[in-house]
């Protein structure tokens, strides 16, 4: 009797090749025996391309790519907010709390949000549209409280103003 074996896919397979070419352009910026440097910019590279989260494929697909342990990649995206390691909505709002927004009312923001979608902080909507997330820090401090959503900031918030934002998302 004969067994056939097949080679299983590699992992690098799930990565596309856009996807790839857009990480080289971060390993181009590092020192060849450094590439791994590149792993932040790779997840967030494979995220988006998965729609918006990161699976453990996925993240073993990087390592092996950037020949660095597994491990140490999901430690990367654990650790870091921007990554999401379940689906989220199509519009993820993120929340700063730090200091500085806190001080500027941004449990009223958070508040209003839950109220409005109907969710609670981690949550997504029912209908996936939304994903509403608390930060750290944004980085915005001077125009606290900040949120953002996609690639854009939303500062100086009101219940009125995220009343506006929510309206503006489809």
């Amino acid at each position: 009797m004969m067994i056939q074996t097949t080679k299983p896919e590699s992992k690098l397979d799930l990565i596309n090749e856009e996807s790839r070419k857009e990480i080289d352009q971060w390993i181009a910026k590092y020192p060849v025996e450094q590439k791994q440097s590149a792993s932040m910019a790779a997840l967030r590279i494979v995220q988006d391309q998965n729609g918006g989260y990161l699976t453990t494929e996925l993240m073993d697909a990087v390592a092996e790519y950037l020949d660095m342990p597994a491990i140490a990649v999901y430690e990367v995206a654990s650790f870091y907010s921007m990554y999401e390691l379940k689906p989220v909505g199509r519009h993820k709002i993120c929340v700063c709390t730090n200091i500085s927004c806190m001080l500027c009312d941004s449990d009223e923001i958070v508040a209003h949000l839950e109220k409005s979608l109907g969710i609670k902080l981690g949550e997504t909507t029912p209908d996936g549209r939304i994903t509403l997330k608390e930060v750290e820090c944004l980085g915005a401090c001077v125009d606290a409280p900040v949120a953002q959503i996609g690639d854009t900031y939303h500062e100086k918030l009101t219940p009125a103003k995220i009343d506006k934002i929510l309206s503006s998302l489809n």
